[in-house]
């Protein structure tokens, strides 16, 4: 969520030529933002030398998530699109023409789904369905809150075997061979869409804006006078205070995963939405896990080592280049990886 993060940047930035030291237009910070995406908040926030020139820059970033958003949808139809939805409704019938942006997705989900030592599985939709019914019927109906059981969680763990999704590139086709299985990218997706789409506005000419979809961060180049952008990693256990740790990010991801996130509470115990693969039940390990590497869908998908004891997602983070990680413990004590730059 947007709220894990706080961005600290100059208020006003002015160019000069150097040459000819005429002045040239300030550039000024602007923020735009957004709640109709990925079922979160995103905030975009750049320098730019007119009000004008921001809106389009942030138009473009708003299409751009939007059309990804649309793709990588299970639970909404949109016309005249293929998507996330349709191959699920299409399990076990016939291979899905999709765009090109879905079978690329789903390749990248593979490819982590080894990196994280199978933490991050998109096709493990059966059994987060059955907790995602169960949160929405929990606070919907708080005092009714109940817990699915294993035995139910262990007959829809049949059918997450990520093997059984057929990529077909040459046809652009996918199709899910299992018939009771169903993707959910919901762990990757908005990491990778904020990649892709801050990989299309650095095309587009965009050399200055900070992306943030939830706790997706992306930076794009450095703030209007050239110094990193700065953003502070929530306290997941007090909200309400001091952020745990400052962090600069140039051209950058930063990704927080956590408990307080989306969770429900039965019998006085809370119950996050990040499932444990090997379990089926939520992980306790730990209240948050911070990733900063460059690409933000990598980022979001070695959040996963939040399902991880400390010494297993440590040695996975410190066999990666140019990635670091910062857990945040329920007694609220913090540990990082050997090369994680803060700011306390």
């Amino acid at each position: 969520m947007i709220k894990k993060l706080t961005v600290v940047m100059m208020a006003l930035i002015v160019a000069l030529n150097g040459a000819s030291c005429a002045a040239q237009p300030e550039n000024k910070r602007y923020e735009a933002e957004f709640l109709s995406l990925f079922d979160t908040v995103t905030r975009i926030v750049g320098y730019a030398e007119s009000k004008e020139k921001f809106s389009e820059q942030a138009q473009l970033i708003h299409d751009s998530l939007e059309e990804y958003h649309r793709l990588y949808d299970i639970y909404t139809d949109y016309e005249g699109v293929n998507n996330i939805k349709t191959i699920n409704e299409q399990a076990g019938i016939a291979p899905v023409k999709v765009d090109r942006r879905i079978i690329d997705l789903l390749i990248f989900a593979k490819e982590a789904y080894g990196t994280t030592n199978g933490q991050l599985n998109v096709a493990m939709g059966s059994v987060l369905k059955i907790w995602h019914d169960y949160r929405e019927a929990g606070i919907d109906n708080p005092e009714n809150a109940k817990l699915p059981s294993l035995e139910q969680l262990a007959a829809a763990a049949e059918h997450i075997d990520i093997n059984k999704v057929i990529i077909d590139e040459e046809n652009s086709t996918v199709f899910l061979e299992d018939p009771e299985m169903s993707l959910d990218v919901g762990g990757i997706a908005k990491g990778y869409a904020t990649e892709r789409v801050a990989q299309i506005a650095e095309e587009n000419g965009i050399t200055s804006a900070l992306i943030s979809v939830g706790g997706n961060v992306r930076a794009i180049g450095t703030r209007g006078d050239g110094t990193p952008w700065k953003v502070g990693v929530q306290n997941p256990i007090d909200e309400a205070g001091d952020n745990v740790c400052d962090v600069t990010l140039t051209d950058a991801s930063l990704v927080t995963s956590g408990t307080y996130e989306r969770f429900y509470v039965v019998d006085g115990q809370k119950y996050h939405h990040i499932i444990d693969p090997d379990t089926l039940f939520p992980a306790n390990y730990y209240v948050s896990v911070t990733i900063l590497c460059k690409d933000s869908g990598m980022a979001d998908a070695l959040a996963k080592i939040f399902n991880m004891p400390y010494e297993e997602g440590l040695a996975l983070i410190e066999n990666l280049p140019d990635t670091e990680a910062l857990w945040v413990f329920p007694d609220g004590s913090l540990k990082y990886s050997s090369g994680f730059p803060i700011d306390l």
